[in-house]
């Protein structure tokens, strides 16, 4: 499961710390909610209104020891820090990205 987080969100919180930079720091920056890849594709096939196919593959071996097989951001600091906007869910990060993809 991984902490997926929409490219809109993350220029927001620059933005956010461009704007209020009264507390320097490190801050995670995700969703805070952990994830799974078949949600992720299954948001792409939804947003292009297609069934889902998916062919599973093994990790490959060289990265099994190495993998993060788990990430979920501590979003705590951050909005300490004075930021507030809820992040978009995967589901509505993916659609967007289609729509942009598919009308430039």
């Amino acid at each position: 499961m991984r902490d997926f987080v929409y490219v809109d969100d993350v220029t927001d919180v620059c933005m956010f710390f461009y704007n209020h930079c009264d507390k320097p720091g490190i801050y995670n920056v995700g969703s805070g909610q952990a994830r799974t890849f078949n949600d992720l594709v299954n948001s792409i096939f939804t947003s292009l209104t297609l069934l889902p196919q998916i062919e599973y593959i093994p990790i490959p071996e060289d990265i099994r020891d190495k993998y993060q097989y788990f990430t979920q951001a501590k979003m705590e600091k951050l909005f300490a820090s004075g930021y507030q906007k809820n992040f978009l869910p995967i589901e509505k990060g993916v659609e967007n990205y289609v729509n942009f993809l598919q009308n430039p």
